[in-house]
């Protein structure tokens, strides 16, 4: 046991540190420049082709998860998440990458064990946490 924690002590020591800073103000930066352009995509949903802010802030919100899993398919929303850490997984971009990359490493298991089964013990969980605050919220608002 003595010499584990030995080992340890000296591996911490080469380790690099992370610069937390750094990291959240490049989380801050990239996550804002994804919403940034998801709110310019609506904007070109509205004024360019003419649907109602409802049925712009759908198409937006569905390019934005076409393109996270078209970008998981690709192989390349690992390297983006790795750049922008908290600011490509935090979004609604994270959560359709969950779900791809479950739905692709299981898929040769068949399309229900396989897929929606894995699919869903990822994902479920955000769901389950999503509609239990949109309650408990719901019911502070109803209250105040």
């Amino acid at each position: 046991m003595k010499l584990r924690d030995h080992y340890q002590q000296a591996v911490r020591k080469f380790q690099p540190k992370p610069s937390y800073l750094a990291n959240s103000f490049q989380a801050f930066i990239s996550g804002g420049l994804v919403c940034a352009g998801a709110e310019g995509l609506r904007a070109l949903y509205m004024n360019s082709w003419g649907f109602s802010s409802d049925a712009a802030q759908h198409l937006m919100m569905l390019t934005v998860m076409g393109l996270a899993v078209l970008l998981t398919a690709m192989g390349r929303y690992d390297a983006l998440s790795q750049f922008a850490g908290a600011g490509a997984t935090v979004l609604l971009t994270g959560f359709a990458n969950s779900l791809a990359s479950a739905a692709m490493e299981h898929r040769t298991e068949g399309w229900v064990s396989g897929i929606a089964n894995h699919m869903f013990k990822i994902g479920g969980a955000v769901i389950v946490y999503g509609m239990v605050i949109a309650y408990v919220l719901g019911v502070i608002y109803y209250i105040v």
